[in-house]
């Protein structure tokens, strides 16, 4: 059986409650972190996370190290990629991230050097319109697909976790209906479809 892929939505953050949107980057509320951490025991297949994709955003990283962040460190093969094309699709202040000075103080386990020092610029690749989110998500899938033909090639079933934002997930799915609760997933397997690559939902 192939690999299953998770998205995850981020736990609620601070611009949530606040519909304060000129907020920078901003991170989770104590409920946030809550939600984030409930996910370390209630979330089912914890035992088989390989790989663990993540926007460099506050709130994402921040959900990722509350709920997976006991599944990497000394002795693990668990990895945490951060990915920005996985970002939020606005330009919004609240959808715009740090620069990985910033974030590496913040978050000093984190490796941040493959970033790119203008990574949250949204500008070239990642602009906040609708053709080049579209192009960010599939971009995001031929790497998931990458990943799930190495983890199925290796042996025992392997999961992966995708912890990204409400409207980038729209595109990363291929659903504009998809509305996940903060902190909620859902599962998926990849399949090429000659385009690069195609979520499937799992039954």
């Amino acid at each position: 059986m192939p690999s299953t892929i998770y998205l995850i939505r981020h736990a609620e953050s601070a611009h949530n409650v606040t519909k304060d949107f000129s907020l920078r980057d901003p991170g989770l509320t104590a409920l946030g972190h809550t939600q984030a951490a409930a996910l370390a025991t209630t979330f089912p297949a914890l035992p088989s996370v390989a790989v663990i994709l993540a926007s460099p955003l506050t709130r994402t990283i921040e959900t990722t190290l509350a709920a997976f962040g006991a599944l990497v460190g000394a002795g693990s093969d668990v990895r945490i990629i951060l990915d920005p094309n996985l970002q939020e699709r606005s330009d919004l202040p609240c959808d715009t991230g740090s620069a990985p000075a910033v974030l590496g103080a913040k978050f000093p386990a984190l490796d941040f050097g493959d970033l790119g020092e203008e990574w949250y610029a949204k500008k070239g690749p990642y602009t906040a319109d609708d053709k080049a989110v579209a192009a960010r998500a599939a971009a995001v899938r031929r790497i998931l697909l990458e990943i799930v033909r190495a983890l199925d090639a290796a042996g025992p079933r392997r999961d992966v976790v995708v912890v990204t934002h409400g409207v980038f997930m729209k595109f990363l799915a291929g659903d504009q209906g998809i509305d996940l609760p903060k902190a909620g997933w859902k599962a998926f397997t990849v399949e090429e479809d000659g385009n690069g690559g195609v979520l499937v939902p799992e039954e």
